[in-house]
């Protein structure tokens, strides 16, 4: 399960809806914390929004966060005692549910949270796993918190 507050999730819809028809992407930043397996709930207490390095006729159906981004990410992270718990990106004019593409490139244990954009207004949201084995996605409930402080 992925927790986050209210105030984030407008974060992420709003971050899709200004890069729109681009896709946007940036990583969740919190802790893991207990349930019913260790780790199994994730608390987002932050985000990092990311540009999008893909060239631009790909930008509308793929995004990119490089090496040096991510470095980048995981120091900001750091900085605030917090660790990479995973990403988020919307598919304009797509639904919110991962692709073969999103599929191939993603790891096991990170979220992805996944907004869709229709016309430019943010619509659905979901959050996925990757299953171990790397074969499909698992949905991840989310739950909202009353702030993004724990």
């Amino acid at each position: 399960m992925i927790r986050i507050s209210p105030e984030l999730l407008h974060a992420i819809r709003a971050h899709a809806e200004r890069d729109y028809p681009r896709e946007c992407c940036g990583a969740l930043l919190g802790r893991a914390g207990s349930g019913p397996a260790p780790g199994a709930t994730k608390w987002v207490l932050a985000l990092e929004p990311a540009g999008n390095r893909r060239e631009a006729d790909a930008s509308t159906h793929r995004f990119l966060i490089t090496a040096d981004d991510y470095r980048a990410i995981e120091r900001v992270a750091r900085e605030k005692s917090l660790d990479v718990l995973g990403f988020y990106h919307s598919h304009p004019d797509q639904p919110a549910r991962p692709s073969e593409y999103d599929r191939e490139h993603a790891l096991p244990s990170f979220s992805y949270v996944i907004v869709s954009v229709r016309s430019g207004c943010a619509d659905g949201l979901t959050s996925w796993t990757l299953d171990d084995d790397r074969g499909a996605f698992s949905s991840e409930p989310i739950a909202e918190i009353a702030s993004a402080s724990r």
